[in-house]
């Protein structure tokens, strides 16, 4: 492979990033860019997470300005409107001055120009699918790709039958290392449970715990990772909570606004339980650590993606489903149903094991760099 220039975007950061890291192992020769979003939002100039973690691999990176259509109208949605052929302008430039000899693009309407742009340049375009129904910007992207690779095989069925390989989703490797972590409570008597809502923390998962924790530290350690989102300040609020919790008991529960890359594998192999959304990254590293579960599935997300990522949890036997709206001492019902049959639920996951496939950033390299080859 001589000095190939691999050009990565797209909405799914997690896969993208777990690509970059074998990439890098693999063919240090390779030359990598990535365009995404330098900064939250338009609003707040505070630095995206893809920005901070492709930075930290010392890979260029290219903020992209584009709009996208959304279902609502609004004045920012016709700001958003006008913004797309902007999107081609910065695409177009962009491609033209760095000349990379692929795309591989992660979905969402950031990679759509790119990916348009790269076709008429004669450039070959690869996309990946996370979730179990693609998006529309992923929809599209598809018809000009060569290849689609996808992580559930129920996706194919919106994808052209001669592009899709079923790759499965690349998972980060840290969620194997376990470097131990100062602070995690140390009663090894006691089972310990996960509480992890995403990135930005979710609110409605926050509130549910909030009401049942004082039950929940009576047998078990508690980790809940809370996001930081402003309006909500949920973290700041469950700190006081746990500062009138009994001191004997204080030291059960604790609280993170986030959770990094160095600590996550630590946590998962303490925890016997984890309560989460059921996001695509979610659930395929559930499946390799075969960590039972209550999925609490996202009520807004594109196609209803998590309650059937969710479903299928269900269905093999390793979790139990979770309601947002549901009340919480359910919640609490269904925390001691699941500890009181923890090893039924992990063994669940032997079937869910064949079906979901570990090597997956290795799969989309070998595709890449077979075709990138000169």
């Amino acid at each position: 492979m001589h000095h190939n220039t691999i050009l990565m975007t797209g909405g799914h950061v997690t896969p993208a990033l777990a690509v970059i890291d074998d990439l890098q192992k693999m063919h240090p020769e390779a030359n990598i860019i990535f365009v995404g979003r330098k900064f939250n939002n338009n609003r707040e100039q505070s630095l995206s997470f893809e920005y901070q973690e492709v930075t930290r691999r010392n890979i260029p990176f290219f903020h992209l300005r584009t709009g996208r259509l959304t279902r609502s109208f609004s004045c920012e949605s016709v700001m958003n409107v006008l913004s797309i052929p902007l999107g081609f302008f910065f695409a177009y430039r962009l491609l033209i001055s760095q000349k990379p000899d692929v795309v591989l693009s992660f979905g969402g309407y950031l990679a759509l120009p790119i990916a348009m742009v790269a076709n008429w340049l004669g450039i070959p375009v690869y996309t990946h699918e996370q979730t179990i129904h693609p998006g529309v910007a992923n929809q599209q992207i598809a018809r000009i790709a060569k290849r689609i690779f996808i992580s559930f095989p129920e996706s194919s069925v919106f994808f052209p039958k001669d592009k899709v390989v079923l790759t499965g989703n690349p998972i980060r490797k840290s969620i194997f290392k376990q470097k131990s972590i100062p602070g995690i409570p140390a009663e090894p008597q006691l089972p310990c449970i996960y509480v992890t809502g995403g990135s930005l923390g979710a609110h409605a998962l926050n509130i549910h715990i909030e009401h049942i924790i004082e039950k929940l530290v009576q047998s078990y350690i508690v980790i809940h990772q809370t996001g930081n989102v402003q309006e909500f300040k949920d973290y700041e609020r469950l700190c006081q909570l746990r500062s009138r919790l009994p001191q004997e008991v204080q030291d059960r529960y604790m609280l993170k606004t986030h959770v990094s890359d160095e600590e996550v594998g630590y946590i998962f192999e303490k925890a016997s339980l984890v309560i989460s959304r059921s996001g695509a990254n979610t659930f395929f590293e559930l499946i390799a650590l075969e960590k039972p579960a209550i999925l609490v599935p996202l009520p807004l997300a594109a196609f209803d993606e998590q309650m059937k990522q969710a479903r299928i949890l269900k269905k093999a036997g390793a979790a139990e489903l979770f309601n947002q709206n549901g009340d919480s001492d359910e919640l609490f019902r269904l925390i001691q149903k699941v500890m009181s049959q923890r090893d039924t639920y992990a063994k669940s996951f032997g079937t869910l094991k064949k079906n979901y496939i570990r090597d997956a950033s290795q799969r989309i390299i070998e595709e890449l760099v077979g075709k990138t080859v000169n």
